[in-house]
């Protein structure tokens, strides 16, 4: 009877061994797998930025841009690695992939009713661009709201239906998951048929990596620390 309670310590003992040594393996597999998902990323960015960078007439602009690049770099590749984002990824070439639909509505209604009861700043929401020939699809974050109305960070003043105050070729969606999920991964179409996706600039992968994909109308809390 002893020797079989021993055995069992023994026993018990190599199993819990194998448990740890199992989650350690896990977990270094893990972080080596978000250190190369990083690296891809980061290096991605950079060549997509530079180039970018390079077309700059004005230096003062282009120094400065330049100063803050690695900063951006590295909070995009971080925040989209970490971002729980259910769309698959594509890091050698920086970019979200999923099968090209139809092209979205724009439904005034269900537009007013949502940006008056969730319209809220930080809020990350897709616009639509229509002109004769494209439609694509871009985002933008709310940095003010008023009673009828909000304002997008890069885009400008729409109403609650989706108007834009000055551009009539832009238009203010209700977030959903679809659309955003077209959004991120630059779905465009040309006159009317799908066409080549756009590449997202580092801003437009941050706004991705921000997206409460448990409920996109709402704002999302922040991203757990990234693992160096």
């Amino acid at each position: 009877m002893q020797a079989f309670f021993q055995m069992g310590l023994a026993l018990g003992g190599h199993l819990k061994h194998d448990a740890v040594t199992s989650a350690m393996q896990t977990t270094i597999w893990q972080n080596e797998a978000e250190r190369l998902a990083f690296a891809e990323l980061a290096n991605v960015f950079y060549a997509r930025e530079i180039k970018h960078l390079s077309d700059l007439t004005d230096l003062a602009r282009m120094q400065r841009l330049l100063k803050s690049l690695p900063v951006y770099v590295e909070r995009a590749a971080r925040h989209i690695i970490q971002g729980d984002i259910p769309i698959p990824l594509d890091t050698q070439n920086a970019c979200w992939l999923s099968p090209v639909r139809k092209q979205p509505l724009i439904e005034s209604q269900k537009n007013t009713e949502f940006f008056a009861r969730y319209g809220t700043l930080g809020l990350v929401v897709p616009i639509l661009y229509k002109d004769a020939v494209y439609c694509q699809l871009f985002m933008d974050s709310l940095d003010q709201v008023r009673e009828n109305s909000v304002h997008c960070n890069q885009y400008g003043w729409f109403n609650f239906d989706g108007q834009h105050c000055e551009n009539e070729h832009l238009s203010l969606l209700k977030p959903t998951k679809a659309i955003m999920t077209a959004a991120c991964c630059g779905h465009q179409w040309k006159l009317g048929k799908p066409f080549a996706p756009r590449l997202l600039t580092l801003r437009d992968m941050l706004l991705a990596s921000s997206i409460n994909w448990g409920d996109v109308k709402k704002t999302k809390r922040q991203a757990r620390p990234f693992s160096t």
